[in-house]
């Protein structure tokens, strides 16, 4: 098989930053009416939540050909590295100030901050007419998800979430192959992820509480999330699970990157991983919205995610595809493999799973059947990935691949998914209503209330 099917989320990361990109210089009177940038001039650009990924992807927004004109973070020592390079930058710490004061010197608004308070800041932006890209997953809850998603519409902005490009090279070739047989009806789709490289599954908080440093504005960090003590580091000899090889957070608490493996603020390995891996899925099987959900996983606590959890999705016959189950794997769990397949699974991936055959990835296993494929047409357009369909798009060209309206669904995938694994049950979901039907105590997790003042208002 080729070497994509071992990529890893860094190997992918690294392609769609350096992807190229192309657009067309045209007049600004074909761009939408009055107040649009034309193509000729840069395209300015804020960006809130520039520690952590932030940093890199907003040296990838400069690459493509946006303009960093200003810069916000809650804590001046882990944005450090972003203001270095980018002196020129106007700073701020809260992003309201950042919007009421740039308000008219920038076209455009980068969200890098943890989950939880991507709806409110996504919202100010869209609210002020900026075009908007945010970090996967798009919002913390599935009401979030419809306001910014009704939001974006009523703007009439460029919107783009940073999930695996479902337009590039390997997406577009999966899309081409599923469509012209080369597998058959696709019944089953299992999808796997490494993740996590935080520490979750842990019984509580610590005890006690640290001062809070003075280049930290906690309270801000905190935002819409029910308010707790700072704690700076899990003290030696904590009842958490060992360290990930890998985490990246290190001992942090919640501050830096570590967020991820709390319920109030993060949601988990499905969040971080699963818009990436399940873009292509959604595209290639026009995946819409489950009708049910359940999940098994390691123990449950009432404040931070399992530390491993297999979550089963159930899709309904839709456009002439028949029913189709999503199986979703984290924390070193993943699918048997293949029997026609050589070799182990790679540590992250897609298994498409057909009436005539199986994919990973693009990649046909079987190889007899793969050369049989060889030539189905490449019909589809390969585009720029995420940072260049996104300017793209703000040059009032083309939507980005993964524009809020699009990253809905994909959003609530993930969202539903930590509703089943949290509560333990199954769930029945009527996406329309947008209500899950069967129970109450799930339910009410499709919205959760803000606190300390803020709402989605």
């Amino acid at each position: 098989m080729k070497d994509s099917i071992h990529a890893t989320r860094r190997t992918f990361l690294k392609r769609s930053a350096a992807s190229a990109f192309a657009f067309t210089i045209v007049p600004r009177h074909v761009l939408g009416g009055e107040g649009q940038t034309p193509p000729s001039e840069k395209i300015t650009l804020a960006g809130i939540g520039i520690g952590g990924v932030g940093h890199g992807q907003l040296k990838d927004c400069a690459t493509t050909g946006f303009q960093i004109a200003a810069l916000c973070d809650v804590d001046d020592l882990h944005a450090k590295k972003t203001y270095d390079f980018f002196p020129q930058a106007r700073r701020y710490r809260d992003f309201r100030e950042l919007l009421a004061t740039e308000g008219n010197k920038i076209d455009a608004v980068y969200c890098g901050t943890p989950d939880h308070t991507h709806a409110i800041i996504t919202l100010a932006a869209l609210r002020a007419k900026k075009h908007v890209c945010c970090v996967k997953p798009l919002t913390r809850t599935v009401e979030e998800c419809r306001a910014v998603a009704a939001a974006a519409k009523q703007a009439g902005v460029a919107t783009q979430v940073t999930a695996r490009p479902n337009t590039s090279e390997e997406g577009c070739r999966t899309c081409e192959l599923i469509a012209a047989g080369a597998i058959g009806a696709v019944r089953e789709v299992h999808v796997w992820s490494c993740r996590p490289v935080w520490p979750q599954g842990m019984p509580g908080r610590p005890a006690g509480e640290d001062p809070v440093p003075g280049t930290l504005d906690w309270k801000l960090w905190i935002g819409p999330a029910p308010m707790r003590p700072f704690k700076n580091v899990w003290p030696e000899g904590s009842p958490i699970p060992d360290m990930p090889p890998k985490n990246w957070g290190g001992r942090a608490v919640y501050h830096p990157f570590n967020f991820r493996g709390w319920w109030d603020f993060g949601t988990g390995a499905l969040g971080d991983m699963g818009c990436h891996y399940l873009n292509t899925p959604y595209r290639a099987l026009k995946l819409g919205y489950p009708s049910r959900i359940s999940a098994s996983t390691s123990k449950r606590f009432d404040e931070s995610f399992p530390l491993a959890s297999i979550v089963t999705y159930d899709y309904p016959a839709r456009e002439g595809l028949p029913e189709v189950r999503v199986v979703w794997y984290d924390g070193g769990l993943r699918p048997p493999r293949p029997r026609e397949m050589a070799g182990e699974l790679p540590d992250e991936g897609v298994l498409y799973v057909g009436d005539e055959g199986k994919m990973v990835f693009e990649n046909i296993v079987d190889p007899a059947r793969a050369a049989k494929f060889a030539s189905v047409p490449r019909t589809l357009p390969r585009r720029a990935g995420t940072w260049g369909e996104w300017l793209t798009a703000c040059r009032g060209g083309e939507p980005a691949g993964c524009a809020f309206d699009w990253a809905g669904p994909l959003t609530e995938f993930v969202l539903l998914g930590n509703i089943a694994l949290r509560t333990g049950q199954q769930i029945e979901y009527d996406a329309a209503a947008m209500r899950i039907t069967n129970a109450p105590e799930a339910d009410a997790l499709l919205r959760q209330p803000y606190q300390n003042g803020w709402s989605l208002a």
